[in-house]
């Protein structure tokens, strides 16, 4: 019996199949979003068990398994790492129609060579056969690397980070995947939430600058920018949720900011105010450094108080946002737009029904000599399985152009989770392959399979100027 994970997994045609084989599976990757951990890769870091790399950290697997019926402790709580593992094998047969089933038998099959399907009945060979395997050098996290033929990886990082473990291995000839910080100046950008305070200490602390105006609450974050670009960045990344944009000053933001450090509440214009302006401040930066900006919006987090009050954020208690997010991105883009500063720009909503308007305002700011200047983000989060997939790619060839697009990225904690991008591949071969059997694209694979190497990799080298 053929198994469930085969050469031709998703690909439904001659066409699909040619593509992804001739031309896609053999692409490096380019991971310009995750959230893996630098200091893991720098320390090349020995995972103890299955249940470590796989669920540690992973709520889509948390989330699955309390829809499961799973008592917490077997989540995030205090059971024993086999203990959790039984749960994640118990909720796996639930699973089908999840994509969480499909990631699973990939990175069974990819990573430790098995065709097994996980299950209470197949987990204590899947537990020891695994556990076996992560044993070995080649299965620490590097290994795991540079076996998912990775080229580059951004990782997400405050401003205040220290970058030492880009800097330690920029250094190591050993390792020759380019593992570069990404900007997430979030902390800085949210000047309601309590934490905003003590951030901007620790930002005066790591730049040795007194910050008591907005003047210089720009002045170290330019700092900042300057020495993240020497140690490799080149692309930034913000959860706006919402996004915001009013139309007041820097005299205006710098006056809300001195409420913000004399403890005053602000009132929301005065949050509105201050939020535009210092996103404005980094997309001009963001131009003059040649950089890309990240857009992640039309998100709700943390909606369960109860869970975030006993585990924290990051657990699995999210949803997609109903923002009204067209007036404050066009006013946003719109106002750099008229000096001529919008910076390279990837857009995402979590909320696929987004995808058609975020690709029309993408239309609205392209040009400048720069081929998909403005993206459509792929399919993200809750979007990045089949039938979102499929909506984000539809939806960027009938709006924009999808030949130009940047393809895949990972956004996990995982480094078991590059079997994402060919999950992609796979369905963007196929998606193209029902195309030329409809006969609405040319049976012209050297057409076609060109443009899918593009999409795969090559967009996304030149998009970013990775230096490989």
């Amino acid at each position: 019996m053929k198994s469930f994970i085969h050469d031709d997994f998703l690909l439904d045609n001659q066409v699909a199949q040619e593509l992804y084989h001739r031309y896609a599976e053999k692409m490096p990757i380019i991971d310009y979003h995750c959230h893996l951990s630098p200091q893991e890769i720098a320390e090349n870091k020995q995972y103890r068990n299955i249940t470590e790399i796989w669920l540690g950290g992973d709520h889509y697997k948390w989330r699955a398994m309390r829809a499961n019926g799973i008592e917490e402790k077997y989540i995030t709580g205090s059971a024993t790492d086999r203990e959790k593992f039984d749960k994640w094998a118990e909720t796996m047969p639930k699973c089908i129609g999840n994509p969480l089933y499909h990631w699973t038998h990939l990175e069974l099959k990819r990573y430790f060579d098995l065709d097994q399907l996980l299950s209470p009945a197949t987990a204590d060979a899947i537990w020891h056969h695994c556990n076996g395997l992560l044993q070995k050098e080649e299965f620490r996290a590097r290994g795991l690397i540079e076996r998912s033929n990775v080229k580059v990886i951004c990782t997400t990082d405050d401003p205040t980070d220290s970058l030492e473990y880009h800097q330690a291995l920029a250094k190591d000839p050993e390792f020759k995947v380019k593992v570069l910080p990404a900007w997430r100046p979030d902390k800085g950008y949210y000047i309601e939430r309590p934490d905003f305070a003590a951030w901007l200490a620790k930002l005066a602390t790591v730049t040795g600058k007194t910050i008591g105006t907005f003047t210089d609450l720009t002045s170290a974050l330019q700092a900042r920018i300057d020495f993240f670009h020497e140690v490799g960045c080149r692309v930034s990344d913000h959860a706006l949720d919402p996004i915001v944009y009013r139309a007041g000053t820097e005299a205006e933001a710098g006056a809300a900011f001195q409420k913000a450090l004399q403890g005053q509440s602000l009132s929301p214009d005065e949050i509105a105010t201050y939020k535009t302006q210092i996103l404005l401040f980094l997309g001009r930066a963001y131009a003059e450094k040649g950089w890309v900006m990240q857009l992640h919006m039309n998100t709700i987090r943390n909606n369960s108080l109860r869970m975030f009050k006993l585990i924290g954020p990051d657990s699995g208690f999210d949803a997609m946002g109903d923002y009204h997010l067209a007036g404050s991105l066009i006013g946003f883009l719109d106002r750099l737009d008229q000096t001529d500063e919008v910076p390279k720009t990837i857009l995402y909503s979590l909320n696929p029904t987004n995808n058609e308007l975020l690709a029309s305002i993408a239309g609205s700011f392209q040009g400048g000599g720069i081929p998909g200047k403005i993206q459509l983000g792929s399919g993200w989060w809750f979007n990045d399985q089949m039938d979102g997939m499929k909506r984000q790619l539809v939806a960027l060839a009938n709006i924009g152009l999808l030949s130009r697009f940047v393809g895949m990225l990972t956004d996990s904690r995982s480094f078991l989770s590059y079997t994402r991008h060919e999950y992609f591949r796979r369905l963007l071969c196929n998606l193209l392959g029902e195309a030329v059997a409809k006969g609405e694209v040319p049976h012209d694979l050297g057409l076609i399979g060109g443009m899918v190497e593009d999409i795969c990799y090559h967009n996304a080298v030149r998009y970013f100027g990775f230096e490989l």
